[in-house]
């Protein structure tokens, strides 16, 4: 299992970079330890393998576009396919671990072009109303899917079989999962119209955040009016254009004090965020110490 302290997108882009992933065996599982990620959550992102987590201590709260859920220890949900999404630790005096499985579709299905992928795959991993299913310990079915999850991890992944014993962990746990979404009520359409332009506009902050950006840059990324841009952020991401890119810069900010031994003022240059001195001022604001503090404290 991999030991996750944050999280990497491709070409800087909305979409994680799941290293290790492949076509051979389309899966990875992780063991996320929100606590050591910057800022102690993961980014807006989205990625095309869908997402089973299971919170192993402590709370942490997970966005979607349409909803937002707090998820405390022993519970558990499935993020669908492409879903945007971002997550955080509550704050509490436990750690924060999250167990995640991320796999694509076809490894339960044998392909998007059988029957059983059509029948019983897409629909789940695709359905607009299913961004988010959320698993709770009190409710004696979803407790089951949980303790099956939870038992997931523990196989090992050296012994012979691992790869088949898992897609059957897997394939159960999903059968559950959608004879659940089917017996209940159907839950109401979300509309997903947002998501193409909102990742547009996300791709292009996250590969441009080290050059001067402005609204209208951001919107044309789309193509949106800068009203319409100010609107899917404040919908859909309960934030600003201007926010999301001034936080986008500090969480890469970050990356650099942890991964590099630039200082602080040639990190302020390259994240574009002006001089060491409102960097400072605006990295104070948003994690409560200085970047060479945060740095010491990493580091150590």
């Amino acid at each position: 299992m991999n030991i996750a302290r944050g999280i990497e997108l491709i070409d800087s882009s909305g979409e994680e970079l799941l290293a290790g992933f492949s076509a051979e065996f389309p899966h990875i599982a992780s063991r996320a330890e929100l606590d050591f990620y910057p800022s102690c959550g993961a980014p807006w992102h989205w990625h095309r393998p869908v997402e089973l987590f299971y919170i192993e201590s402590g709370t942490l709260e997970y966005t979607t576009p349409n909803e937002q859920h707090s998820f405390p220890a022993g519970s558990g949900g499935l993020i669908g396919s492409n879903v945007l999404h971002t997550s955080r630790a509550v704050p509490s005096n436990d750690e924060t671990v999250t167990l995640l499985h991320l796999f694509a579709p076809e490894l339960l299905s044998g392909g998007a072009d059988t029957r059983i992928h059509e029948r019983y795959i897409r629909p789940l991993a695709d359905a607009p109303g299913a961004e988010l299913i959320a698993l709770r310990p009190e409710i004696p079915r979803e407790a089951a899917i949980l303790d099956t999850l939870r038992a997931s991890f523990e196989l090992d992944e050296g012994a012979f079989g691992y790869e088949l014993r898992l897609r059957e962990c897997l394939t159960g746990i999903w059968l559950s999962l959608w004879e659940l979404a089917r017996e209940a009520q159907s839950p109401a359409h979300r509309d997903r119209s947002a998501d193409a332009p909102l990742k547009a506009m996300l791709r292009c902050i996250h590969t441009r955040f080290a050059e001067p950006l402005g609204i209208d840059q951001i919107a044309a990324a789309a193509p949106v009016s800068r009203r319409v841009c100010f609107r899917l952020f404040r919908q859909h991401l309960h934030t600003t254009p201007l926010d999301y890119l001034t936080d986008c810069r500090l969480q890469n900010a970050c990356r650099m004090l942890l991964q590099t031994d630039k200082s602080v003022t040639q990190i302020a240059y390259a994240c574009c965020l002006g001089s060491s001195s409102y960097f400072g001022k605006r990295f104070r604001e948003r994690f409560g110490c200085s970047p060479a503090q945060f740095r010491r404290m990493a580091r150590s």
